[in-house]
């Protein structure tokens, strides 16, 4: 009897052990939702503490964002700093968010951006030009409305009134950063060796080119390979012979015809030009950059072109302080004035409407385009559409002598590839080569004009 009493009593013992020790696991686990808790303690942390390391962990993975953005700021363009700056500082801010930047050449982007967006191949964000060259892809729908980001700091930094190309039906699509006009820039040390000043008139500017002409210098660097630079300056002599108004009116089919004597007067300056030798001999094989490459050594003196070009000469000639800028000469003082510019805000970043990040991406876009307003103004490369609220004493000369054109402006016609629709401007641009080599005359451009504008 007592032998059974005593396995029995052992049994009980071995019941209450095996008990406790499950109830110190199961307390173990509580405090660590879950976890060993030998295996805490002998970390040294609490159950406490490791609930607090998963979920941070956790978030941070879902947080990791890759934003795609495209643009024309290649290595050799006066923007790329400000691009690639403004993307550092911004991913810096954001430690959860990547910007993948891939950029191309600006007349082949033309033709990747469209088909991107017949393609619905658009990545998260996009360098575009506002006005109608973008009117196409926002009526398309791929493009993302903006206007609930544009708040708070944006909004007061950011004027309405610079985004008014991005504006479509009083609905935004887009955020700029610059508002970029063209000029005449010069090499003032080639004038002064023969008693030259900036041209504010077209016989002036006759002067200018015969006198260089004279002594064996080719006055103007021109690229008719890339035709939006030739297009640069058709764009502002036309300006300065029809006037704001009228231009405007004329290539945006708004009841005014472009076989016009004013529309003629320009195409007719450009032969001129050809005519007397005026341009850069075998312009219609070279790219921009290598037309400009001749202009910062100084083998011609005149080179018309967009404001960032004030970056571009500290960065490209051997000698900034030889160069200075003006505005393009008139034709007609009776249609234009000096004021006159031709651009504006035209150069965006819009939001595609198929990224998987409308949030990030929304407010993405004015941060970005913010910073690149900063840096590209102070680099030299664009007149910042951003409140200037920085120390801008190291902005160079030329590039403040642009912006103060852009502040007393009194008026801003986007080019003519920009302010037409898109098949409009590929046209215009092919008649403009034409132009150019001689196979139309300048009767017969403004009388193709007029039918691609159907006036």
């Amino acid at each position: 009897m007592k032998k059974y009493l005593r396995r029995a009593f052992a049994l009980i013992l071995s019941l209450v052990f095996i008990l406790s020790l499950t109830a110190c696991g199961d307390k173990k686990k509580d405090a660590s939702t879950g976890k060993e808790g030998t295996e805490t303690e002998e970390n040294g942390n609490t159950g406490s503490e490791a609930k607090k390391e998963d979920p941070k962990k956790e978030d941070q993975k879902q947080e990791e964002v890759t934003l795609t953005l495209w643009s024309i700021a290649t290595e050799s363009d006066s923007f790329n700093h400000a691009y690639t700056q403004a993307i550092a500082d911004y991913e810096e801010a954001h430690s959860g968010v990547k910007i993948v930047h891939e950029t191309f050449e600006n007349e082949s982007y033309k033709t990747k951006i469209k088909s991107a967006v017949a393609a619905n191949e658009l990545p998260d964000l996009f360098y575009t030009w506002g006005g109608g060259f973008s009117k196409s892809f926002v009526e398309s729908g791929k493009v993302l409305p903006i206007d609930q980001y544009y708040t708070g700091e944006f909004a007061e930094q950011l004027s309405k009134a610079a985004l008014g190309n991005a504006t479509y039906d009083g609905v935004l699509y887009g955020s700029t950063y610059t508002t970029p006009v063209s000029a005449l820039f010069y090499n003032k040390v080639m004038f002064d060796q023969y008693g030259l000043t900036a041209p504010t008139t077209w016989d002036e500017m006759v002067h200018v080119c015969k006198t260089f002409l004279d002594n064996g210098i080719t006055p103007f660097g021109v690229s008719v390979k890339d035709t939006w630079v030739l297009a640069m300056m058709h764009d502002a002599l036309t300006l300065k012979s029809a006037g704001p108004e009228k231009t405007a009116k004329a290539i945006t089919k708004q009841g005014v015809s472009y076989n016009d004597s004013d529309f003629l007067a320009s195409a007719s300056k450009i032969k001129e030009l050809v005519d007397m030798g005026a341009f850069l001999e075998g312009a219609t094989g070279l790219s921009n950059d290598e037309a400009c490459a001749n202009f910062y050594n100084g083998t011609v003196p005149m080179y018309v072109t967009g404001s960032w070009m004030g970056g571009s000469i500290l960065t490209d000639a051997e000698k900034p302080e030889d160069f200075d800028v003006a505005p393009i000469p008139v034709i007609n003082s009776s249609n234009a004035k000096i004021t006159d510019f031709m651009g504006g805000a035209a150069d965006t970043i819009m939001v595609s409407e198929s990224t998987k990040n409308p949030d990030i991406a929304g407010n993405a876009v004015f941060e970005l385009t913010r910073s690149i307003s900063k840096y590209a103004y102070l680099d030299g490369a664009g007149i910042a559409a951003w409140q200037v609220d920085y120390d801008d004493s190291s902005v160079n000369p030329i590039t403040k002598k642009v912006a103060e054109y852009a502040t007393n402006a009194t008026s801003f016609t986007l080019w003519f590839d920009t302010l037409m629709e898109a098949n409009d401007a590929g046209e215009y641009l092919a008649l403009l080569q034409e132009l150019y080599i001689g196979n139309l005359s300048p009767q017969e451009f403004v009388e193709a004009m007029a039918e691609q504008l159907g006036k």
